[in-house]
């Protein structure tokens, strides 16, 4: 469960081999103490919940990072470490 990124109090994690339950590439996130799936292309919550603020942050981070994105889950479900990537700033 590799972190990729950290801001503003959010943890963003990519886990390896992680293509099975939800069949999209997805992203890992905590903030205190919500957990939340979230779908790399369209920023959707598959699973959990974060708090309105938080989700836009994280929505708005997916968008940036759209590639870096991408090239890391190809990695990250081949079992290799993905790359971090840059916070929001």
């Amino acid at each position: 469960m590799p972190t990729i990124s950290m801001f503003y109090g959010i943890i963003i994690y990519m886990y390896y081999f992680d293509n099975k339950e939800h069949q999209t590439p997805h992203i890992h996130a905590n903030y205190a103490e919500h957990d939340a799936v979230i779908s790399i292309p369209e920023g959707d919550v598959l699973k959990g919940e974060m708090p309105n603020k938080k989700l836009k942050l994280i929505k708005a981070w997916i968008e940036i990072h759209q590639e870096d994105l991408t090239a890391d889950w190809k990695l990250a479900v081949e079992g290799q470490q993905p790359y971090k990537i840059k916070p929001l700033r």
